[in-house]
């Protein structure tokens, strides 16, 4: 089982280096916003409170607001209890994995 781990993992960072800096820093980002819109679910934070957080942070570039709004209502409309840090692994690879089939 480790070894299956290990060697998905070392896919992954072969395959993550193919990518763009910023395909790899966007899907970060987004499974940065996933883990956190996952934390505030299981913390017991309403979907319209943790919109109304989103709101009030400032982000670096136009698109992210709404793309981080969509990624929060999509994280709160699952039915998902993992972790935060599960949702985070889940949510980057699963992006990686799409941006490389875009290609």
């Amino acid at each position: 089982m480790t070894a299956t781990f290990v060697l998905v993992a070392i896919s992954f960072g072969a395959q993550a280096k193919e990518l763009s800096k910023n395909s790899r820093y966007v899907c970060s980002w987004g499974s940065e916003i996933a883990e956190g819109a996952q934390a505030s679910k299981l913390s017991g934070l309403t979907l319209y409170g943790a919109r109304k957080k989103l709101q009030s942070r400032k982000f670096p570039r136009p698109w992210m607001r709404m793309t981080a709004m969509g990624i929060t209502e999509q994280t709160y409309n699952s039915p998902s209890r993992l972790k935060p840090a599960g949702i985070k692994q889940t949510y980057y690879e699963q992006c990686i994995r799409h941006e490389l089939a875009q290609r």
